[in-house]
């Protein structure tokens, strides 16, 4: 079923990658994690005592430690950072998810990943998950930030654009040509759903049976998605006509 002649109340689903579609007792976030720190300990000789509460504050402060690092004026190359941090994740904990592709196949919706992870890491989750065919395509740090240093005046690589900034919402919306009013946005971080909010998604938490600042669903489980947002599937009596989006300027996994 073709959205834009189904009249669906919704355009397009736009889903967080890590802890969203899959749960965080999968052990990969605890993992990337440890990954980081070691990297900044091992790469960036920062003293070993000095890491865990250096990594958790740049988190809170930029988004990501990665972008913290840069920030700071840490040089290292982005691509190394990734393989280092993802390319020792324990992958084999993500089995096929037969149920959730099931639900994601049923929707009539441009269904997208939005990730501040790379395309790499991206592409291994969904392959593990069996859900290669369900996403149209991945916006994720390259794509946000090949984005990113298209439309800026600076060339500086030591801005990472990345959730839960405004300015990276603004950037999927672009770069995925979306209605914000007509999509659904998932993710398990309260500052991305705030964000979101703002942006002008229709917002759902995951991984929490509590609403958090912004949210309008809280979802426990990603498989929830039909009891708790029947609205996906329900369909206007005279739907609009709906243009068909451009290309969308991301990595296409299906």
């Amino acid at each position: 079923m073709d959205v834009f002649s189904s009249g669906a109340k919704f355009e397009c689903l736009l889903f967080d990658m890590d802890d969203t579609i899959y749960p965080m007792s999968s052990g990969i976030n605890l993992a990337c994690r440890k990954n980081i720190q070691d990297y900044m300990v091992e790469q960036l000789k920062i003293e070993e005592s000095e890491v865990p509460k250096m990594c958790l504050d740049l988190y809170k402060e930029y988004g990501t430690t990665m972008a913290g690092l840069k920030a700071l004026g840490y040089e290292f190359d982005d691509d190394e950072f990734h393989a280092y941090v993802h390319g020792r994740l324990p992958y084999g904990n993500l089995k096929p998810d037969p149920v959730l592709k099931q639900i994601l196949l049923s929707t009539p919706q441009r269904k997208l990943i939005f990730t501040n992870s790379d395309k790499a890491h991206a592409s291994k989750v969904l392959s593990r998950l069996g859900l290669e065919d369900c996403f149209e395509g991945v916006i994720c740090f390259e794509t946000l930030n090949e984005f990113s240093s298209k439309i800026s005046k600076s060339n500086s690589k030591a801005n990472i654009l990345c959730k839960p900034t405004l300015e990276s919402m603004e950037a999927a919306i672009k770069i995925a040509n979306l209605d914000p009013k007509k999509t659904i946005f998932f993710d398990d971080s309260a500052r991305n759903i705030a964000t979101g909010k703002a942006a002008g998604f229709r917002t759902v938490v995951v991984g929490t049976s509590m609403l958090v600042p912004g949210a309008d669903v809280a979802l426990e489980s990603i498989h929830n998605m039909k009891e708790a947002l029947p609205e996906i599937w329900e369909v206007t009596e005279h739907p609009d006509s709906v243009i068909q989006p451009a290309s969308v300027e991301t990595v296409v996994l299906a």
